[in-house]
């Protein structure tokens, strides 16, 4: 292949996902790292070939700026690829990517100098092609100083794109949906340029608005993202995100024309408290298919509105439906989305399956829906060990009842 008439160079491709091993984890970075690797490295580095350098959890981080320095030498186009959480020394007030050591009280000491990936990238040759992609999230200092400034400092000469997102609340840990969503859609087969392709990540990913957004400029913004898809926000339909101002119309079932904003959180939670379930489930249906017509069935957007219907469904007291539906967003998460089974978004899918599943009345659905589910309990068994053999239990139970 020929480029202005000299040969085409083979890409590098960095793949760094890290976050403490401890109790100062708040970013879930490894468990997309097989996402990730499973791209081929030519579509990530947009070449006929290139090489793949991943980096999962390391602890040290001058290895850590070994890997980048190494990389950052080719001469070919350069992909890099960072996931994890930023946290601040509070000394010197220098912003760190947390690697699997890094403690609040040692980021100095066992963290990554955020300045050190930059300066790395700097000294590229004139010329050469790189691309960071981003996807963190920030400790309350380092948001803090995000919206205060000055602003994170990017390296010179890369296109940069990705997200920053703010801490999660207490005791969950914020996901990589920015990513997985870059994975999906190369590993689709869509090849397109790297603008293109954050932007349909972003749309896919259902970025949330409060995030900072990085898009090839020298500072994150806030740039609205792309209307017409939902956030992955948990499934339970109070405290909503901001509604977006973008409305679709789309058919509900029964040919009624429903209007579907690009964030209809808010209606289906009032229809919900109402009682108005049908109501509810309808347009949470109504915006799913709007979601699968945009973005396709296996995209975080669709699969979180089979959340929200699994959700709708419990609290209509129809726990088949329910169980269902838990089970179908469990297995989209596992194998079209290919999350690792101890992601907090597989086992909120599992458990609940798990729990609408004890929760059925008839036997005859509970044995219908039992092999699924213990199928899925056997590569998610979730904090519960023993919630294969609880199954089991209640299986032998109900065998033993008279007429089974």
């Amino acid at each position: 292949m020929q480029i202005n008439g000299a040969e085409e160079r083979p890409g590098t491709v960095l793949l760094l996902a890290a976050a403490p091993a401890g109790k100062g984890k708040f970013a879930d970075a490894s468990s997309v790292l097989p996402m990730l690797a499973a791209v081929p490295p030519a579509a990530w580095a947009g070449t006929t070939t290139a090489t793949l350098v991943e980096l999962a959890d390391p602890v040290d981080p001058q290895a850590v700026l070994t890997h980048i320095r190494g990389a950052a030498a080719a001469e070919g186009p350069l992909t890099v690829v960072i996931v994890g959480q930023l946290q601040l020394d509070r000394k010197q007030r220098a912003v760190h990517l947390a690697l699997a050591r890094t403690t609040p009280a040692t980021v100095r000491y066992t963290a990554l100098p955020w300045a050190w990936l930059v300066q790395e990238l700097r000294q590229r040759r004139p010329g050469t092609v790189t691309t960071l992609y981003a996807d963190l999230a920030a400790d309350a200092d380092v948001w803090q100083l995000l919206k205060e400034g000055p602003p994170l400092a990017l390296p010179g000469g890369t296109r940069v794109y990705g997200v920053i997102t703010p801490p999660p609340p207490r005791r969950l840990n914020a996901q990589p949906h920015y990513t997985q969503a870059l994975a999906q859609i190369l590993r689709s087969g869509q090849r397109s340029g790297p603008h293109a392709l954050h932007c349909e990540a972003l749309r896919s990913a259902g970025v949330a608005e409060v995030a900072l957004v990085f898009d090839a400029g020298p500072a994150p913004v806030n740039a609205p993202v792309p209307s017409g898809n939902p956030a992955p926000v948990a499934p339970v339909p109070i405290s909503p995100p901001p509604t977006r101002q973008a409305t679709s119309p789309v058919r509900a079932p029964g040919d009624a024309l429903v209007r579907v904003e690009a964030d209809p959180h808010e209606r289906i939670a009032a229809l919900s408290k109402a009682g108005r379930h049908h109501e509810a489930a309808e347009l949470a249906t109504a915006a799913e298919r709007l979601a699968v017509r945009t973005y396709g069935a296996t995209s975080f957007a669709a699969v979180h509105w089979v959340e929200v219907r699994a959700f709708l469904a419990l609290v209509a007291q129809d726990p088949r439906l329910s169980c269902q539906l838990w089970l179908q967003a469990a297995e989209a998460r596992l194998d079209a989305l290919q999350q690792a089974p101890t992601a907090q978004d597989v086992e909120t899918a599992v458990d609940g399956a798990h729990h609408q599943w004890m929760q059925l009345r008839d036997a005859v659905d509970a044995r219908a829906l039992a092999p699924q589910l213990l199928a899925l309990r056997s590569r998610v068994p979730g904090r519960r060990r023993t919630a294969t053999e609880s199954i089991e239990k209640i299986l032998e139970r109900l065998d033993s009842l008279p007429g089974a």
